[in-house]
C-alpha cells in the first residue's frame, strides 16, 4: 500500500469511484487550493483503493483542530487496515500542522465506522446532535 497526499485534480478524478459522487473539477480545484484542506489517497499496485480528507478548523479561543471530513475504502479492500492507516496518516498530518486534536462525525448505528475510528485511537465523547442548514438542492 502506498499513501499519497494529493495536490492534482487529475489524481482525484482517477480515484472518483471511491467518492459518494463523481468529483466535480471546480469543487476539486477549490478544495485542493486551500492550504488547510488535505486529501490522501491509498494505492495498491498503482490503483486508488481508499482516501481520507481533512479540513483544518481554527477558532480564536481554541486554536486549530483537524476535522476528518470523509473516509472511503473500496469494498474489496475493507477490513485490511487500510482505513486505519489513512486515519493515522491524517492524524500525523494534523500533528505536523500544529492541530491540538482531530474529530469526526458518523451515525450512531454505523458499527463499521465506529469500530474503525475506535481502533484508530478515537474516543467517544457521548451523544451529540448535528443540526444543519441547506441552501440548495
Amino acid at each position: 500500500m502506498d499513501l499519497r497526499w494529493i495536490d492534482q485534480q487529475q489524481m482525484v478524478a482517477r480515484a472518483g469511484a471511491l467518492f459518494d459522487d463523481p468529483p466535480r473539477p471546480d469543487w476539486t480545484e477549490r478544495f485542493l487550493d486551500q492550504p488547510g484542506h488535505h486529501l490522501c489517497i491509498a494505492y495498491v499496485d498503482g490503483d486508488p483503493v481508499g482516501f481520507v480528507s481533512g479540513v483544518e478548523l481554527t477558532h480564536p479561543d481554541k486554536g486549530t483542530e483537524m476535522f476528518l471530513y470523509e473516509l472511503g475504502v473500496d469494498e474489496a479492500y475493507r477490513r485490511r487496515g487500510l482505513g486505519r492507516a489513512l486515519v493515522a496518516a491524517l492524524a500525523t498530518r494534523a500533528g505536523e500542522r500544529g492541530c491540538y486534536g482531530m474529530w469526526v462525525l458518523t451515525e450512531a448505528d454505523n458499527a463499521a465506522a465506529l469500530g474503525l475510528y475506535r481502533s484508530a485511537g478515537a474516543t467517544d465523547r457521548g451523544a451529540s446532535l448535528m443540526l444543519d442548514w441547506r441552501f440548495s438542492d
